[in-house]
């Protein structure tokens, strides 16, 4: 505006100037809902600001931040794969992503992420810890699934019950264990644990078609047909 300030410019650097000051007003406002644990009014906030400023990695960080309060993983998700991109060497986002697929049982992705992370910084003392952990468990679930295709199925309970051992604060993983072993112990005939444990698995998940059918299976050897 002060190099040439013909009308045209001088038009446009205004608007330009009225969006800034509305953006930086907005920015505001939204900081201070996420602060006040107003987590939706937050997310409404940077919905504006992220429509006219793409690029901003931080923003798209704090948006993340309130979708995994607000309890939708799956947005956080795509904020901080943009941030990771964004931002170089974004090592809390790369973070952050595998603790939640970790959280939602995907443990696969899981360590996928936290990979990218520690090659950016092999000594990120957050990542390293997690990706023990995340490798260990990653490493009984293949070995219970190797056994369970050769048919191995005590062994394959014992490597399950290994897993609610390495992670048990997480329910995902002691459901997806019980499910299971559920379906080794009707394979292996032991028909009564199978039941029991298969309607364990029925009591927190009453539509997990793996335990209803197991637990059918287990009933046919029990002559147990109306069941």
């Amino acid at each position: 505006l002060k190099s040439n300030p013909s009308n045209n410019e001088e038009k446009e650097a205004q608007t330009q100037l009225t969006k800034s000051d509305e953006l930086q007003r907005l920015h505001s406002q939204a900081l201070s809902a996420y602060q006040k644990e107003d987590y939706e009014a937050a997310i409404s906030l940077l919905d504006e600001i992220l429509a006219v400023c793409v690029w901003d990695a931080e923003l798209r960080e704090l948006r993340a931040e309130c979708y995994i309060k607000e309890g939708e993983p799956s947005k956080a998700i795509s904020d901080l794969k943009a941030a990771a991109k964004l931002k170089n060497d974004n090592t809390e986002a790369f973070y952050k992503i595998s603790r939640i697929y970790y959280q939602l049982g995907d443990h696969e992705l899981s360590l996928s992420e936290v990979r990218e992370c520690l090659k950016l910084d092999q000594d990120h003392k957050q990542c390293f810890s997690l990706y023990k952990k995340v490798k260990k468990l990653n490493k009984q679930i293949e070995s219970a699934e190797e056994l369970i295709r050769e048919g191995r199925y005590q062994e394959a309970i014992s490597k399950y019950e290994s897993v609610t051992k390495t992670e048990p604060e997480v329910p995902v993983y002691a459901t997806r264990a019980k499910e299971r072993i559920c379906h080794c112990l009707s394979k292996n005939q032991q028909a009564t644990e199978a039941i029991k444990v298969c309607t364990e698995v029925l009591q927190l998940e009453p539509t997990n078609v793996n335990a209803l059918k197991d637990r059918a299976e287990a009933y046919l050897l029990e002559d147990l047909y109306e069941e």
